[in-house]
């Protein structure tokens, strides 16, 4: 014998019926139980139906007449003219009772559990008579059967429970003395020990299958639907989610029980006693292999099965001193929800005593309150217990896996994962069984903790990274190309999806559902809404994606003002602004802080020597022990590209004009030409090693007049022109001394300095061309050769590249 179950989905209209009864006719054995379903919102339209007659609305009879040409269409598409008029009879005879029904609720205007189980029945009744129709037109041996006379339950309407010995029995008896190759049977509905329709809950079609199965010891169950096979987790939330192909009874029933809608908890039980195994298949992809649920022995070993949540979650807390050392109240609490008929999710107890709190059903929060805060009147008003707490706007995440108890690590991992993208946990529960460790969390975190967790358990071949770039001149531009270019190679080989979701410019911002095209992006950002900093930002916080990166490629004061918005929200900062890291010393330590708070990263590596490691090599020296006693560098690759040109042969000012061209100076050359950007540069190495020194502790001793610095950026240039011979007597004096001209920032033991100097032939920086940078890190390890760090300092690609890898390093820490 074999039990097979079409869901609603299977069999919501003529067509799908076909391709249910395609697999039915092709079966390869018999003789099978066939347990359906209504079609697809059916129970959805016949609750409402039952709800607008109590209410007085005569649009109930809309929706009964828009249901009944529904059956009577389906009917009619299925089967041929000669074979219509027994089925369309049925059908018309099922909606005339509807009818009388929903006229006595709206006579009365009043619907019971009792009376409301009974109208919802009607769709199961009707869908199986339409399949059974069917499948005889096309010269199959079936039957239609009644689980009304069959499935016997208590008298509990609208989630009864199944009284098993007596239906087993009818069940074999019935089988047994109408023989047929397939049994039609409605799910979902019973009768009960008065002889009443009575239900088996939402999804109790499933349950009725595995009644049937359970019965008549089926070789399997099947339960068809939608999705081929349970899924790791719900793919409307986590796009990489795949089927399951093996899970044991009791992972199934704990994904089921916390929100996979796969299949019905109370499913599993009656066929687990058995070892039935069951398969769940996909209608539509019916050669999907699908899901087998069977025996945790014959299982596979992998630790973690599947992800699963629950929404509209409220918690409840009952705390006060006077509960420490009392004993009773839990019993209390628990008896107040449970004369409530209220289901408690999940439980979790301080050990100091001092507080319960358990998640229920949001609906159910507000009457659990009232329960609680009656039952323990006499503590609140004596002081010993406070109120019911009650939190709504929450949801529950749960691991699920057999083999968790034997992989230690489980829970750090996942409570890790969470953290580090800023998903705060407000109660943990784990059961002895170590089957399923539950988190609760805001509900606008879950879609953001399933993929967080989808990725960190079952996602080794791919992390997502997701970016937020703001300034996509010069250098944001070749790194969005840089990025275009690498994305291939970085999925194959590092197992890393970059996605761009939004970026931003002085004028325009962009932040979209799906990853920005990288070959039409600039069209995308010129057509998208006015950029204000604020909004651009809380819509990076709104659209609450794992591994957010927001990367600042501007040079703006503002935009270094506000990364602490986004590091409180465990977004990591990739910053090629020089401004927060230069910043007073207190608010450099306190992004610094922020980052390992929220668990988030802060890099700057391009703040100092563009595309060089420099921060990271010093940041390497300092973590593993060794002290920086002295620094000396030439960090500008802009004066360094001006001396190294400037001959005297063309005026200063064209050359400066050169190196703002090619991309190496600041938008406005007197930061990098008046010691500025050196000096934040030397600020920020001195900070990295360890030392706390501000700004105007730094001596600069500059080489240009005054005047240079007053007015526009043209006026600059002008101010030069008049002192060409200033900086023709500069070049004089160090040619003179067979010396070069360099702009050296030096750091001793807490001291800094920068200005011209110098440099004779045998010094370091002497050979030092074009617009190249070059660090010596002195240290007790390094302390008579220097650790020396040398190359291009300056250049859009270079910068953008040392950008990337700052991004890069966010995704591996």
């Amino acid at each position: 014998m074999y039990v097979l179950k079409f869901g609603g989905s299977s069999v919501a209209n003529a067509n799908n019926i076909r391709m249910v009864g395609d697999i039915l006719i092709n079966y390869p054995q018999r003789p099978i139980v066939v347990v359906v379903s209504a079609l697809g919102g059916i129970t959805d339209q016949l609750l409402l139906t039952g709800d607008l007659a109590a209410m007085g609305e005569e649009s109930y009879k809309d929706i009964l007449k828009s249901m009944e040409q529904r059956h009577l269409d389906t009917a009619r598409q299925l089967l041929p003219v000669t074979n219509q008029s027994g089925s369309l009879s049925k059908v018309k005879q099922y909606c005339n009772e509807l009818e009388d029904l929903c006229e006595g609720i709206f006579r009365l205007q009043e619907i019971s559990d009792r009376t409301k189980d009974k109208l919802v029945a009607y769709g199961e009744l009707l869908s199986s008579q339409i399949l059974q129709a069917y499948l005889s037109s096309c010269q199959i041996n079936s039957c239609w059967l009644d689980s009304r006379l069959y499935v016997k339950t208590d008298n509990r309407y609208g989630k009864a429970t199944m009284l098993q010995q007596e239906t087993y029995e009818r069940i074999q008896n019935v089988v047994e003395t109408s023989p047929a190759d397939i049994y039609v049977v409605p799910g979902f509905i019973a009768s009960n020990m008065q002889g009443h329709t009575t239900t088996l809950g939402r999804g109790g079609s499933d349950y009725t299958a595995a009644i049937y199965a359970a019965a008549l010891k089926a070789n399997v169950l099947e339960i068809w639907t939608d999705v081929s096979g349970i899924m790791t987790a719900d793919p409307r939330f986590v796009p990489n989610a795949r089927p399951i192909k093996q899970i044991s009874y009791q992972e199934a029933m704990e994904l089921s029980h916390f929100g996979a809608k796969i299949i019905y908890p109370p499913t599993i039980q009656p066929v687990m006693n058995l070892k039935i195994p069951v398969w769940v298949k996909n209608t539509f992809a019916a050669k999907d292999s699908g899901t087998l649920i069977e025996n945790s022995d014959t299982v596979s070993a992998e630790k973690i099965r599947g992800i699963s949540s629950i929404n509209k979650i409220t918690l409840l807390s009952l705390e006060g001193s006077g509960m420490i050392g009392i004993p009773g109240f839990s019993k209390r609490f628990f008896s107040a929800l449970a004369q409530l008929k209220i289901n408690v999710i999940l439980i979790t107890q301080s050990s100091s005593e001092h507080s319960i709190c358990v998640a229920v059903q949001a609906s159910e929060a507000r009457h659990a309150q009232e329960a609680c805060d009656e039952a323990f009147a006499l503590e609140i008003a004596q002081g010993r217990v406070e109120p019911l707490i009650v939190e709504d706007n929450h949801a529950i995440v749960a691991l699920v896996g057999d083999k968790m108890k034997s992989h230690p690590g489980i829970s750090g991992q996942m409570f890790s994962a969470l953290g580090r993208n800023g998903i705060n946990i407000r109660a943990i529960a784990q059961g002895s069984s170590e089957r399923n460790i539950s988190a609760v969390i805001a509900d606008k975190d879950v879609k953001k903790a399933l993929n967080v967790l989808h990725e960190s358990f079952f996602e080794s071949v791919k992390k997502q990274l997701n970016l937020f770039i703001i300034g996509v001149g010069n250098v944001g531009g070749k790194l969005i190309g840089q990025i275009a270019t690498q994305q291939a190679w970085l999925e194959e080989n590092m197992n890393l999806q970059i996605r761009i979701m939004g970026l931003a410019n002085s004028r325009k911002m962009l932040v979209t559902e799906d990853a920005i095209d990288l070959q039409s992006w600039r069209e995308q950002l010129q057509n998208a809404t006015d950029m204000q900093l604020g909004d651009f930002q809380q819509a990076i916080i709104n659209k609450n994606l794992r591994n957010s990166v927001f990367v600042d490629v501007t040079a703006n004061e503002d935009v270094a003002g506000s990364y602490s918005t986004v590091l409180k929200k465990s977004i990591s900062v990739v910053a090629c602004n020089k401004i927060a890291a230069s910043s007073p010393y207190i608010q450099y330590r306190s992004l610094k802080y922020l980052a390992r708070e929220f668990q988030a990263s802060f890099l700057f590596e391009t703040n100092v020597g563009a595309g060089l490691p420099v921060i990271s090599s010093l940041n390497d020296l300092i973590k593993s022990g060794d002290k920086v006693h002295r620094i000396d560098a030439v960090l500008s690759g802009t004066l360094n590209f001006v001396f190294n040109n400037y001959d005297g042969s063309k005026p200063f000012a064209d050359v400066v004009r050169d190196a703002q061209a090619e991309g190496y100076t600041e938008p406005d050359p007197r930061l990098d030409l008046g010691g500025t950007d050196v000096m934040r540069k030397i600020l920020i190495l001195a900070r990295e090693a360890g030392y706390e020194l501000q700004m105007e502790d730094i001596d600069n001793k500059g080489f240009l007049p005054a005047s240079c610095f007053e007015g526009s950026v043209e006026d600059f240039y002008t101010e030069m022109g008049k002192h060409e011979a200033h900086f023709k007597a500069l070049l004089q004096k160090a040619s003179a001394e067979n010396c070069k001209l360099k702009f050296v920032a030096s750091f001793t033991d807490g001291k800094a300095a920068v200005g011209l100097q110098h440099i004779p032939p045998p010094h370091d920086f002497y050979h030092l061309y074009g617009k190249d940078n070059i660090v010596l890190y002195y240290t007790s390890r390094y302390p008579e050769q220097p650790l020396v760090i040398k190359g291009a300092g300056a250049g859009a690609d270079v910068t953008a590249s040392g950008v990337f890898a700052d991004i890069i390093r966010v995704a591996s820490q």
